[in-house]
């Protein structure tokens, strides 16, 4: 059983606890949330509490997660391009189209799966039997730079140096529209979406979220961005680019709800990974080319002007 400790922000005071667990805990749903209520597993100061109670804001909640029932996750041979390995981690460029790892409508075909085939027992178990050495996700239509760890000595340390901003991502967009400036931050706190559970959102009591862009290249009614990590929430760049009125080029969740000729998903990739070796703690910097679909944007964008 996973136990978790919450904190609740000052500002958070009169928010539903229900709510609350949905916007801040990764994958769990409104009812989800209240199905671990009215079981006992949220508690505060040692109390149960229940899916209607109110925070009073500057609490700590107790939230005891059950253990996940498992399908059976076995390797499988799926190609990997890996960018870098050694004993303690392994750095792969994930294609588009490839779920990270096992969950509802993906028993099978992932990152992970295709991890225990080429790692063998070799992979950290402090993400649990679906997602062993996983230290961060990237969405399935998003490719790019994913690292994993091969032991949990180097899982805590590369989880760590997420908190603490010395893992560094770099990604690269085409986003619709034609950003104002020539670099900015967006600072806007994500959670659950409260219309569409499936979605996350700029919410009010999300959790911080961060990221900085710059204009590379400029187009007709396009900008191509990098975009640098502070913070890792889910959907995090594909959220804050449409808050701010860009939304990336075939995004049909959070941009325009018909899809790019030649283009699978967002035109979003994860071109840049910083982070200090967990062993020896010498700066590793990596980097991997755009795909080819990505490239072919750049070029039709090109032709236009």
């Amino acid at each position: 059983m996973e136990q978790l400790t919450l904190p609740v922000n000052k500002e958070e005071a009169g928010a539903r606890v229900d709510a609350w667990l949905a916007a801040h805990v990764p994958a769990l749903t409104r009812s989800a949330a209240a199905r671990l209520l009215e079981e006992g597993r949220v508690r505060c100061g040692g109390r149960p509490l229940a899916k209607n109670h109110r925070l009073a804001g500057g609490e700590t909640l107790e939230l005891s997660l059950p253990e996940p029932e498992a399908p059976d996750v076995v390797p499988q041979d799926i190609p990997l391009d890996v960018v870098y390995e050694d004993e303690d981690v392994i750095v792969v460029n994930k294609p588009k189209g490839l779920v990270v790892h096992p969950a509802p409508g993906h028993p099978d075909g992932t990152l992970v799966n295709a991890l225990l085939h080429h790692c063998g027992a070799s992979l950290s178990g402090i993400g649990g039997v679906l997602r062993p050495g996983i230290v961060h996700r990237i969405d399935r239509d998003t490719s790019g730079l994913i690292i994993a760890a091969k032991n949990d000595f180097a899982h805590q340390r590369l989880a760590a140096q997420l908190q603490d901003h010395t893992l560094s991502r770099v990604y690269r967009c085409i986003v619709t529209g034609n950003l104002r400036e020539d670099a900015g931050t967006v600072s806007a706190p994500i959670g659950r979406h409260p219309a569409d559970r499936k979605k996350m959102g700029v919410v009010a009591g999300g959790r911080p979220a961060v990221t900085h862009w710059r204009v590379l290249e400029r187009f007709s009614g396009f900008t191509y961005v990098e975009c640098r990590l502070e913070t890792g929430r889910t959907h995090q760049i594909r959220v804050h680019m449409a808050h701010i009125g860009h939304p990336i080029l075939g995004d049909t969740v959070y941009g325009a709800k018909r899809g790019v000729p030649g283009l699978q998903g967002q035109c979003l990739h994860a071109v840049g990974l910083r982070f200090l070796h967990p062993r020896t703690g010498a700066p590793v910097e990596l980097a991997c080319p755009l795909p080819p679909e990505f490239e072919a944007q750049l070029r039709k964008l090109e032709a236009r002007r």
